[in-house]
């Protein structure tokens, strides 16, 4: 077990040092609570099931008998809590001779800055594995694919045929692709884009495709039409924790989609070791992030 010692901390303890620096750092917020549907757990995992309705209502001719439909199940989509945790000990004469703070408490900020940033590498992942065939929503494919299978015995898309990267062009597909979005049963369904989800490197052309009153890059007055139309309210999100710098991902209102189902919010805790008399400091908490819905994203690995 690795111990803070005061070897460790050997300028905390001189008169005259000015400042102690590296742990004072602003963090970015807690982004994966704009972006996932926040549940509570009471279970070591939690099980959603698709609801298959009925398909479009025939005629009825004179004389002949009502048709009838069936409902039934489909896929279960499963979140599995995980228990991420993390502590540190500080012997008892580090934290007597420390001169400047306590010690205790500036690495206790440093402990939820990094199960901050834990947390927010495990919601982004589900996004840097959207495309990836070893990681299977409950409908057997991958988040992001060109062949989620439906009731009906065919399949449905929320991708493009060809990947691209972010432009104008690009979003007014998506934005048509997600309006013409069906249920399992192939009825319409009326589902709007609400947040593009990029990489930082995308920050700059998400601000200029998303605000500009016309269209950007073009000598045309022509009207910005994603703009005007406010077919992004939510605007973008930018993380850090995208693993793929062209990548992009709009994000639906469809309900029952991208999920953090939180089994304990983080606790600390601090307790003395009697022999050794250091002090141990420790974070815990369990969570999942998944999605159960595919139509809740419409997106590009970009080229």
């Amino acid at each position: 077990m690795a111990v803070i010692s005061r070897s460790d901390h050997a300028k905390s303890l001189v008169p005259g040092l000015h400042a102690l620096f590296g742990l004072e750092y602003n963090r970015y917020d807690d982004m994966h609570e704009r972006v996932f549907e926040k549940n509570s757990s009471e279970r070591a995992f939690e099980e959603e099931v698709l609801l298959v309705g009925f398909g479009a209502a025939p005629v009825k001719q004179e004389g002949a008998a009502v048709s009838y439909d069936a409902a039934r199940e489909s896929y279960t989509s499963r979140y599995v809590s995980e228990t991420i945790n993390l502590a540190f000990s500080i012997t008892e004469e580090a934290l007597e001779d420390n001169l400047y703070s306590e010690l205790g408490a500036r690495y206790t900020k440093a402990l939820a800055r990094s199960m901050a940033h834990t947390k927010q590498v495990k919601a982004m992942n589900v996004f840097n594995n959207a495309f990836s065939s070893s990681f299977k929503g409950g409908d057997g494919v991958s988040l992001s694919n060109a062949s989620h299978p439906l009731a009906t015995g065919s399949t449905a898309s929320n991708t493009f045929a060809t990947q691209v990267d972010l432009s104008e062009t690009a979003l007014e597909n998506a934005v048509i692709a997600i309006h013409n979005f069906t249920d399992d049963r192939e009825l319409p369904v009326m589902i709007n884009p609400r947040m593009l989800l990029i990489p930082i490197e995308s920050q700059f052309t998400a601000e200029r495709i998303l605000k500009s009153p016309l269209r950007s890059a073009t000598a045309d007055n022509d009207l910005n039409a994603l703009s005007s139309k406010g077919m992004i309210p939510e605007g973008y999100e930018m993380s850090q924790n995208l693993s793929d710098v062209d990548s992009f991902f709009v994000l639906t209102d469809s309900p029952d989609s991208l999920k953090f189902f939180e089994r304990l919010a983080m606790q600390t805790s601090t307790e003395g070791d009697f022999e050794s008399g250091s002090m141990r400091f420790k974070a815990r908490e369990r969570y999942s992030f998944g999605w159960s819905d595919w139509r809740g994203v419409y997106a590009s690995q970009g080229i």
